[in-house]
């Protein structure tokens, strides 16, 4: 039986689709929303089928004209209304993504103020899309470049930020003057449902933003990139299947943004402020819970304060409280869902056997919910299979270097490039390793990178194009010059 969701937050939860403006139930059934802490269903949600999500696309393509024509300060003001909904729900809204994502209550409050603070960026953003006017070389014409909407926008989200994943995609694609569907993850739907009734209330016409989930997202995704109306794709979520997606939008040439994943090196050289870097280290791995594409995967650290390093780091994250998300005082919630669990554990095993020695953690508490102990591995091998996949959980493999050189190698060998960390005292030596490092961000004494006013993104598989910044705002937009002669 599920749980009374506003008993829990406060505030009633949408549990159906949003089409055309309308909450209406789903052709293909409803999906059960499961909480990690306790493994019992909090809600059950409607599953959408291809023709429900076909009508989305019908939705968002009638909407379309008129939202384009709406005034740029009008759509900042819908964005800036949602963004002061979000911030006075707050509470309520991270207590509803504990419920169905686990996460620690003070992550999900960490996460809704971010949320929120995309609504507000691009409600700015929206009177700045900016084109420009020049003389053509020759002299014959001026070159006219505007930046118009690119149209009817598919968003697809992750469980792990349901909250910042939509809004970091529904922000710039309407300030930009697009319309949208949104599918978020079934793991995670209630806070993707909560932001689209935000959304209504703050004033966005009917079908301008679509909201909808279901079991089986392969068939119903690839129906709407099939749909020539739709023209573009927005995916935050594995590479394996940012791939999967790339292929089926190349059938109709669909603008594509990929936010994919991500294999974050932490380096700390023998110079660092270690305070500095165990704090940044805390805050890189342990953000979250680890579940996080930002997450350090990795931590390569000078062989004359490994040691130092190690012990350290192994107690502060021993003194973390593990338990439920809404528990008083948890400072760590469950991993979302077995599968995670058993794959974390997995990798740790595997580092073990091949050298890797556990300073603390190292397994899962005999409990109900899928937990897993904050877990530190010191000496592991270069070549150990955990350092070449995401561990998407609360553990942190350290590899000790004696050469920089050496260091950037072990960095860059990786097919991701998203973010990098790096602690050293020595200015000259943190830009030089910076440029260096083969990702799309890097972190210089500093454990979080992400901000609204930041371009986001990556390089190599862990993505195409940027969020955040003005950048953002671009991807939803197609450029056209026009030559004109006065």
């Amino acid at each position: 039986m599920a749980a009374d969701l506003r008993a829990i937050t406060g505030i009633d939860v949408p549990t159906a689709l949003l089409i055309g403006g309308q909450w209406t139930g789903g052709r293909a059934g409803v999906l059960p929303v499961i909480d990690p802490a306790t493994e019992d269903p909090v809600a059950e949600v409607a599953s959408a089928s291809v023709e429900d999500a076909l009508d989305a696309v019908t939705a968002a393509h009638d909407a379309l004209p008129g939202w384009t024509r709406t005034p740029p300060r009008e759509r900042g003001e819908c964005l800036r209304r949602a963004w002061e909904l979000m911030i006075q729900r707050s509470d309520a809204l991270a207590r509803l993504m504990v419920a169905e994502n686990g996460k620690a209550l003070r992550d999900a409050k960490a996460e809704i103020t971010y949320a929120a603070e995309f609504f507000r960026w691009y409600a700015e953003e929206a009177v700045r899309n900016e084109g420009s006017l020049v003389t053509a070389p020759s002299g014959a014409n001026r070159i006219m470049v505007q930046h118009q909407p690119v149209g009817v926008s598919v968003l697809v989200t992750p469980w792990n930020f349901p909250a910042a994943m939509a809004t970091r995609k529904i922000g710039p694609a309407l300030a930009a003057g697009c319309t949208v569907v949104l599918k978020p993850a079934k793991e995670t739907p209630l806070s993707a449902f909560a932001v689209g009734e935000i959304l209504r209330e703050a004033g966005v016409p009917g079908g301008v933003v679509n909201v909808l989930t279901t079991v089986k997202a392969g068939p119903l995704v690839a129906a709407m990139l099939a749909d020539p109306r739709v023209r573009k794709l927005s995916f935050t979520g594995s590479t394996e299947v940012g791939r999967s997606l790339l292929q089926t939008a190349a059938q109709t040439v669909t603008n594509c943004s990929m936010e994919l994943g991500g294999n974050a090196p932490f380096l700390i050289f023998d110079d660092a402020d270690l305070d500095a870097a165990i704090d940044g280290a805390f805050l890189a791995k342990m953000r979250n819970g680890g579940e996080a594409c930002t997450a350090a995967n990795r931590f390569y650290v000078h062989d004359a304060v490994a040691d130092e390093f190690s012990a350290r780091f192994a107690e502060r994250l021993a003194g973390l409280k593990v338990g439920p998300g809404l528990e008083e005082g948890t400072d760590l919630g469950p991993l979302v869902n077995e599968d995670t669990r058993s794959k974390v554990a997995s990798l740790v095993d595997d580092a073990v056997k091949t050298g890797g020695r556990v300073v603390t953690g190292g397994q899962a508490p005999e409990r109900r919910g899928y937990f897993y102990e904050p877990t530190v591995l010191d000496q592991v091998p270069a070549d150990a299979g955990i350092l070449g996949e995401e561990i998407f959980g609360p553990v942190a493999p350290i590899v000790r270097f004696t050469d920089a050189g050496e260091a950037i190698a072990l960095a860059n060998g990786t097919s991701y490039g998203l973010v990098s960390y790096l602690y050293t005292r020595d200015l000259r030596r943190a830009l030089q390793v910076a440029e260096a490092l083969e990702a799309g961000m890097v972190g210089i004494n500093r454990g979080v990178v992400s901000d609204p006013a930041a371009p986001f993104g990556g390089v190599k598989q862990s993505g195409l194009g940027r969020e955040g910044a003005h950048d953002g705002l671009l991807e939803f937009t197609e450029t056209k010059y026009i030559a004109v002669d006065w």
